[in-house]
């Protein structure tokens, strides 16, 4: 690490020093997106995917390089990689249509929805447990949460969303993880499990999708 532990946790500080009233709004999406979700309207989907963009777009810009880079210059790269998730989710999700976010009473359902709650209340929870007290506390709205909100929500997609736009978030779920459980961050142990668990069930959905397409073909 090219940083201590202190310097990691000093970093939180400065940025919910900085963005405060911000979290509000950032849980506040959070809700609305999962309300949305539920609600099943076809315009909902084009609002959720504005909304995991600007998370991921804020992710990249007000933290990796505002606030991350002044102790890791890998925090470029990083940030590079969060704002490409951003303009990803909007090419997919606005401009190709193909997100379509529903919640129904199945393992995908139920395994996004317990995610999310981790991510918004759990994850905090085990925080402050384990001695991290706000501000030096990874807050909703950076990386490793939001990351597993937002995995969570992509179970909630009617199709299985493009591999591409799993890309990212599962590399994340690595690196996050690995990296801020050896700083003392026994709450990302959700960020690792989240990354494997979301990616091998989009994987199953997919072939799921493939073998009905595939009926009409074996009956004829």
């Amino acid at each position: 690490m090219p940083f201590t532990e202190e310097q990691f946790f000093e970093v939180f500080k400065r940025y919910n020093l900085a963005v405060w009233p911000l979290h509000v709004l950032f849980y506040s999406l959070a809700v609305a997106a999962i309300f949305l979700a539920i609600r099943r309207k076809t315009a909902s989907a084009k609002t959720i995917t504005y909304i995991l963009s600007f998370f991921w777009l804020w992710m990249g810009i007000a933290y990796h390089f505002t606030f991350f880079s002044s102790i890791n210059k890998a925090a470029y790269i990083f940030g590079s990689l969060f704002f490409v998730q951003g303009i990803l989710f909007i090419i997919i999700g606005v401009f190709q249509k193909k997100f379509s976010f529903e919640f129904e009473m199945n393992s995908y359902g139920i395994t996004g929805l317990i995610l999310m709650v981790y991510a918004l209340f759990v994850y905090p929870l085990f925080g402050y447990l384990q001695g991290h007290v706000y501000p030096y506390s990874p807050t909703f709205g950076l990386p490793c949460p939001t990351t597993i909100f937002t995995l969570g929500m992509l179970l909630w997609t009617k199709w299985r969303p493009p591999f591409l736009i799993l890309i990212i978030p599962f590399l994340w779920s690595i690196i996050g993880s690995a990296a801020a459980f050896s700083l003392g961050i026994q709450e990302d142990i959700g960020l690792g499990i989240s990354g494997f668990v979301v990616t091998i069930m989009e994987i199953k959905k997919s072939k799921r999708v493939v073998n009905l397409e595939k009926i009409p073909e074996l009956i004829l």
